[in-house]
């Protein structure tokens, strides 16, 4: 790994300044991107994915710390080190107390610089941003992408995965949780040891509990031998609990009986039997609720969210539409034997415009059918347009068809109220707050439908 493929980004608002910090590091083998302000390093971040961010403590508008914290809450690992003429103890205390990685004060010397930087490199190594770049992905070849989310998602991935604490993902139905939890073992010391899922959703109460704790021969009839459940067929290795959020509040207990012993007593059994696998549990379900209307423990809930992870919805990172079709069709006509050279341009921008409820899963599906049906070297938008608008019509599970209700009613309110929001919360009979939450889970703008009177 050569230190020219190691971005640092530097931001000051003084061109001099700049230059100066850009010539020696360059000088020392890195690669160097700039912004003046903030708002530009924010961008800069997106687009270049530093290992590294060099950020002066005052500049107009947002300053270095306020910077920080919004790099901190995205990238928890891209290290940052703050510049300052205005040096002191508290402020050198709070920056460090905040997480920032170090803090240098002007005029600083070459040697000073180059110390934090290697420093901040070696521990920080840039996991976040550059890890496709000079790292082994071999843990996540099956998971494509070019979002800046997805890529910090498994950054954070990575870094957590050389533990064994139990990790949590949220994420709708089809946005891939299973992949990345594959991911995440294989990224583990576990990795040669077996990787186990099960839906807990689509297994019945009385049979999920022989499945996952085994059960001792006549515990129940039909019992006719001893039977390994899954947490020792994942001995050693990783076990997926996918849609936890569905289990039954009697196993629940078990589970976490199970969790904190490190143990398990299959049905029927009065020896407990001593396991070692890493949990990694996942659920389309919001858990917060669910523990407020008692169908969730809140000790299991914490039990099993050593680390959280959320995967965003397909719509949130549009980017990698075009990506993911191209590769399903590839994929798609090698198996059906179809010699396709990829989708129109206009059928291309119906597959990015499109609202995906289903998410991958859904996208999967509708390249499936485009390439059956296709007659033509090119894949046409009517074609596109057909298995979108019959793909809709189908029957969608329940909470996708409550969250497209819930977002087609947010719209209408701030249509009709010219983005109102204390008429909308009125006339929706919610309060602000709540009415505030309903908008931001739909990353719904108010201001966007001031002077909007299109659909009035």
């Amino acid at each position: 790994m050569t230190e020219l493929t190691k971005k640092i980004l530097t931001v000051d608002d003084d061109p001099d300044i700049l230059k100066l910090m850009g010539m020696r590091l360059q000088a020392a083998g890195y690669q160097v991107v700039t912004a003046t302000n903030a708002e530009e390093a924010l961008s800069q971040i997106a687009i270049s994915r530093p290992s590294l961010v060099i950020t002066d403590l005052r500049m107009p508008g947002m300053d270095g710390l306020a910077l920080f914290d919004v790099i901190h809450k995205s990238d928890p690992a891209l290290p940052v080190i703050m510049v300052t003429a205005h040096g002191s103890i508290p402020e050198a205390v709070d920056a460090t107390q905040r997480g920032v990685f170090g803090f240098l004060t002007k005029p600083f010397d070459s040697k000073s610089l180059l110390q934090q930087v290697e420093a901040a490199l070696r521990i920080g190594t840039g996991s976040l941003h550059n890890s496709a770049e000079h790292e082994d992905n071999d843990w996540r070849k099956s998971i494509i992408t070019r979002s800046p989310q997805m890529e910090n998602l498994l950054g954070q991935a990575k870094l957590m995965a050389i533990s064994d604490a139990s990790v949590f993902i949220q994420g709708e139905s089809g946005t891939g949780k299973e992949l990345l939890a594959r991911a995440i073992h294989q990224a583990s010391p576990r990795r040669d040891k077996p990787f186990i899922a099960i839906n807990c959703g689509a297994i019945p109460e009385a049979l999920l509990e022989s499945e996952l704790f085994g059960h001792s021969k006549g515990a129940f009839t039909g019992a006719l031998r001893d039977h390994k459940g899954l947490f020792q067929t994942a001995d050693g290795g990783t076990l997926l609990l996918d849609e936890i959020g569905d289990m039954p509040l009697p196993l629940q207990v078990k589970l976490l009986r199970a969790l904190q012993e490190r143990a398990i007593r299959p049905v029927g059994s009065n020896a407990s039997i001593n396991i070692d696998v890493r949990v990694i549990s996942a659920t389309h379900r919001n858990l917060a609720e669910e523990m407020k209307a008692g169908r969730f423990r809140e000790d299991l809930y914490y039990r099993i969210n050593v680390v959280g992870l959320e995967i965003p919805a397909l719509a949130a990172r549009r980017e990698d539409i075009s990506l993911l079709a191209n590769n399903f069709l590839n994929e798609i006509a090698s198996k059906y034997r179809k010699k396709l050279n990829g989708f129109a341009p206009e059928a291309m921008e119906l597959l990015i415009a499109a609202p995906w409820p289903g998410n991958v899963r859904q996208l999967q599906n509708i390249v499936e059918q485009t390439v059956v049906l296709c007659t033509t070297p090119l894949i046409p938008a009517t074609l596109v347009q057909k298995a979108l608008q019959e793909d809709i019509g189908g029957i969608v599970p329940f909470e996708v068809a409550r969250k497209n209700f819930e977002r087609d009613y947010l719209v209408k309110l701030l249509k009709a109220t010219n983005g109102g929001v204390t008429q909308a919360a009125r006339l929706a009979q919610r309060n602000r707050t709540e009415f505030y939450k309903l908008l931001q889970r739909h990353q719904l703008t108010p201001a966007l439908f001031k002077n909007d009177n299109a659909a009035n």
